[in-house]
């Protein structure tokens, strides 16, 4: 006899079922923090710095242009856009130009009708020229024909010439015609960012006026005007630590560019600091607050124990920074010089940042830390 099990009994066991299963998972005790030493980063040395205020520039700025004149048909970039080496950057209606070189074609296919022409007069008259040579040296021909073939030929030569000359200037017209046409067509011959464009579509482009400026930013030079009795102390190695807060960027400055000309009304002369700009966070135009550390050596800035900076597989170097909340971070650096055990962080870090110096064999990205 089939005895029918009541649902409750069914329920009961798959509630004990599940109760084995929850006892048998241990829940994983949370990983304790891992305990490294730390140094806050801040300037070497105790010289006393100048602030001032500077401007971020281009490293670079291209002006590009069409080399004839016509009418915009499209404009294929805006202000601020990346751009490539080669990129199509613009186009002016080629129209003339197309049928410029329907024209420049038919003379060069014309023109190379002639020489078969000519080519065809010419080998008539050297056969008639070369039979009768025979009768001439025979003594057989009076010299009046004689005379009417030599005139022949030189003829046909003369006419040779000429039109071979005619294939030559055809062809090179055709050939500035498709330039000209290729010309047309605008690429821009850097990589950077798209500064300023000049014209739009629809509008007329001269020959050589500027139709958009690529700016290369892959690295920046913050402009500072330095007052005159202030120049002297700064020389093309002098240390500078520059914050440009709408980026949110603090790095270290490199060689210095002094300029050699006053300004006559405020009696200032402009320097350039170059810095690099790999994320190109930095454009030109931003703000910038400029300390130069005048009387430093070059191993004032920002330094590490050697020891602190780690290297990727692929070689770029790293340190492990600590953020507000205790845990672990890579940060890319670049280095500069060393003098002893520590070495010179040339970007990648500002003041007052913990960086683990001890105790990060054991860290991974986003691990908890003490200290």
């Amino acid at each position: 006899m089939n005895t029918i099990r009541p649902p409750y009994i069914i329920l009961l066991l798959s509630a004990l079922l599940l109760a084995c299963i929850s006892c048998g998972k241990k829940e994983k005790p949370a990983k304790a923090p891992i305990r490294v030493a730390i140094e806050t980063t801040s300037m070497a040395g105790s010289e006393s710095g100048e602030t001032y205020v500077g401007i971020v520039e281009e490293r670079e700025a291209t002006a590009v242009s069409f080399t004839s004149m016509g009418v915009v048909r499209r404009m294929l970039v805006s202000e601020g856009q990346a751009v490539q080496r080669g990129q199509l950057l613009a186009e002016i209606d080629p129209t003339s130009m197309d049928n410029s070189l329907e024209a420049a074609k038919a003379s060069t296919s014309q023109a190379n009708d002639m020489v078969v022409q000519a080519q065809n007069v010419y080998a008539q008259a050297k056969d008639a020229y070369d039979r009768l040579k025979l009768l001439h040296d025979n003594g057989s021909l009076p010299e009046i024909k004689w005379i009417e073939a030599e005139t022949r030929l030189k003829q046909a030569e003369t006419g040779l010439r000429s039109a071979e000359a005619g294939v030559r200037s055809a062809n090179a017209a055709e050939k500035i015609v498709r330039k000209n046409l290729s010309d047309t067509r605008l690429y821009a011959p850097v990589s950077g960012i798209i500064g300023r464009k000049l014209v739009g579509a629809g509008e007329t482009a001269l020959p050589s006026q500027s139709v958009v400026t690529i700016l290369d930013i892959s690295s920046v030079k913050v402009k500072v005007s330095v007052p005159e009795q202030e120049i002297g102390s700064i020389t093309s190695s002098t240390p500078s630590y520059i914050t440009v807060d709408a980026a949110d960027r603090h790095v270290n400055g490199g060689h210095i560019e002094k300029g050699v000309q006053a300004d006559p009304l405020t009696h200032t002369y402009d320097i350039r600091i170059h810095v690099a700009n790999p994320g190109r966070q930095l454009l030109p135009g931003m703000v910038a607050q400029v300390t130069l550390h005048t009387g430093a050596t070059a191993d004032h800035g920002i330094t590490l124990p050697v020891s602190s900076v780690q290297k990727h597989t692929d070689g770029s170097l790293f340190v492990w920074t600590v953020s507000k909340d205790s845990t672990a971070h890579r940060t890319a650096v670049e280095i500069g010089q060393s003098s002893g055990n520590r070495v010179l962080i040339l970007q990648g870090l500002h003041y007052d940042e913990r960086v683990v110096v001890e105790g990060y064999q054991k860290l991974s990205e986003g691990t908890k830390v003490v200290f």
